[in-house]
């Protein structure tokens, strides 16, 4: 129980504050630098810690911790900056809405979500996660971070979830840089069958993407003939977020 209380302690201490560096903890709890290291790489690996992308000395919270409580979560300024257009989305398409962010490139977390009031419609709980290559959500992310991440998640094995699903890097290149110019990301059954999603980024102030904003909604419902108007809609969505998020 006290490696449990200590990793816990630390994980606290990296929310207030990061992104903080090994040396840093080491003061603040009078530790052995190898135990503090040791905790950091184990909560690392659980997906509630990670590196800074700009530093990887410093240590910052990780996507995981906001699919535990998101609602104790609400008053945070993404959360705040999200809940009033996500729900004006969903008025206005009366289809499922939902906010990811990425778990640095293992994939995206669903952190909150606005229901629609259909009979049939798509359903993603607070918590899930999704491969970046194979839903609309990752590729709005994916499109918005800076190259050298792009190329590290291509090193990887792109795995196959139906025959939708992009597997191969080129091709995926080609995608991103589809979805940079038009603004928003389109997933037709290339992760779940019969889901089809649109997604635009949320970005931080130097234009990477903290999050994705997706209208989800089943395959039947997906009229291609409206995929421009849904996709300025969201885009349009997901510029207000971020513009309320930077004010």
């Amino acid at each position: 129980m006290k490696s449990v209380t200590r990793s816990l302690r630390i994980l606290e201490a990296v929310a207030r504050h990061q992104p903080v560096t090994v040396g840093e903890l080491t003061k603040l709890f009078g530790l052995p630098k190898s135990t503090v290291q040791r905790t950091l790489v184990t909560l690392n690996e659980a997906g509630w810690l990670r590196a800074n992308r700009k530093d990887t000395t410093r240590w910052e919270i990780g996507a995981r911790v906001l699919a535990v409580r998101p609602a104790a979560l609400q008053g945070a300024s993404l959360f705040a900056a999200a809940r009033e257009p996500m729900i004006r989305l969903r008025d206005a398409l009366n289809e499922t809405v939902h906010l990811s962010v990425p778990d640095a490139l293992d994939g995206m977390v669903v952190v909150d979500r606005v229901d629609c009031d259909q009979a049939v419609r798509t359903f993603h709980a607070i918590g899930d996660t999704s491969p970046l290559h194979a839903t609309a959500a990752g590729h709005a992310v994916l499109a918005h971070l800076p190259k050298s991440e792009v190329d590290e998640f291509e090193t990887g094995m792109l795995e196959g979830y139906g025959e939708e699903t992009i597997t191969d890097p080129a091709e995926l290149r080609a995608e991103l840089h589809r979805v940079r110019d038009r603004g928003y990301a389109v997933n037709q059954n290339q992760y779940l069958q019969g889901v089809c999603a649109i997604a635009a980024p949320v970005l931080d102030g130097d234009g990477v993407a903290l999050a994705a904003l997706a209208v989800s909604l089943p395959d039947s419902r997906f009229d291609p003939g409206r995929l421009t108007e849904l996709g300025h809609l969201v885009a349009t969505t997901a510029a207000d977020i971020t513009a309320r998020h930077l004010a």
